[in-house]
């Protein structure tokens, strides 16, 4: 079986690394149709992570229809005639992680979703109407000692709630967890057939408080993510010190 150590893949996290080589593996035919893939316990041994991060994998191959698992245990899909189901391009750090790029993917952060109104100037470009409650991710990366490096909040539109059904499962106050999983994102908008575009502002918040602790200057990132119709699908807005949390975002649509 592969081993996860492609350079491409460095700074991915480690759950997408382990998926990438078992995508390899099947795609490869190392892992035939409809045979079984090794126990747990085995992937972890075999590619030194926890338990945790492999079944992570082995949930991200599920959704792309890879491996099904029953009371048996997982085994690699078979499409008509006996064929594995197409791969699709493995997640490395060359297709994006929401919400801040591949660095802070992999950074200590505290995470939360909720339902709130946006801001009133928001609201037409999500397809809500002034004061309707909308999924709300906050996002914050933490340094070493814990301060606040960088933080997001993201707005998402009807659009996106009505399209994507990883999102749609949030429900208001159903499964809106403390430290919810959205690092897929742009990978579940591909799922849903969304060819996405974005565009980003870059600039100096205003008022006196432009610098972060030790002189670094803070700077705001406002993103709109759109579909082929151009309809917003997210809108966020981050805050970070350029010295201590260097903007770093790499997307392929």
């Amino acid at each position: 079986m592969a081993e996860p150590d492609s350079e491409a893949a460095t700074d991915a996290p480690l759950y997408l690394r382990v998926a990438a080589a078992l995508r390899e593996d099947l795609a490869h035919r190392r892992i035939s149709p409809g045979s079984r893939l090794p126990s747990e316990r085995s992937l972890s041994q075999r590619y030194h992570v926890n338990r945790q991060t492999v079944r992570s994998a082995l949930q991200l191959l599920r959704e792309e229809r890879l491996v099904v698992t029953d009371r048996r245990g997982t085994f690699a899909a078979a499409g008509s005639g006996g064929e594995a189901e197409p791969a699709v391009p493995a997640l490395t750090a060359r297709r994006p992680t929401f919400p801040g790029g591949p660095r802070a993917a992999g950074a200590l952060v505290r995470a939360s979703l909720t339902w709130d109104p946006p801001p009133t100037p928001l609201a037409p470009r999500l397809l809500l109407a002034p004061g309707e409650p909308t999924l709300v991710h906050r996002h914050v990366v933490l340094g070493p000692h814990g301060a606040a490096l960088q933080r997001a909040v993201s707005w998402f539109s009807r659009a996106a709630l009505a399209e994507i059904p990883q999102l749609a499962r949030y429900r208001r106050g159903r499964d809106c967890r403390q430290q919810p999983d959205l690092r897929l994102l742009y990978h579940w908008m591909h799922q849903a057939g969304l060819r996405i575009t974005h565009r980003e502002s870059v600039g100096v918040p205003p008022g006196p408080a432009t610098t972060a602790a030790g002189g670094a200057a803070r700077l705001v990132v406002h993103r709109v993510v759109s579909d082929q119709h151009g309809h917003a699908l997210e809108i966020t807005d981050i805050d970070f010190s350029a010295r201590s949390a260097a903007w770093t975002y790499e997307f392929s649509a």
